[in-house]
């Protein structure tokens, strides 16, 4: 099963494989300091966001890498969820 996003289209990395299941112990291992894997989750979805240079020290304004950031980009976020569009989704999270 292929993930899609809002607008209807494949998202990145997903066609035509499963996506792995990763538990927030393993996201948290994801955070740009313990590896070079820098990984968000959002609303079930792990995304990567190392190739952007906004992450590249594992954090973004307050923001922290490792983590699940749905509570917080949901409630002060100046950005739409569509900021996900851009990143390769790496799986869900548990």
């Amino acid at each position: 099963m292929s993930e899609k996003n809002k607008a209807g289209n494949q998202e990145p990395g997903t066609a035509n494989q499963e996506l792995k299941t990763y538990t927030r112990s393993q996201l948290a291992l994801r955070n740009g300091q313990d590896r070079d894997e820098i990984w968000v989750a959002y609303q079930g979805t792990i995304y990567d966001v190392a190739r952007s240079r906004l992450w590249q020290r594992g954090n973004h304004y307050e923001h922290w890498a490792g983590q699940d950031l749905t509570h917080e980009l949901d409630e002060d976020a100046p950005h739409l969820a569509t900021v996900f569009d851009k990143f390769t989704i790496i799986g869900r999270l548990a």
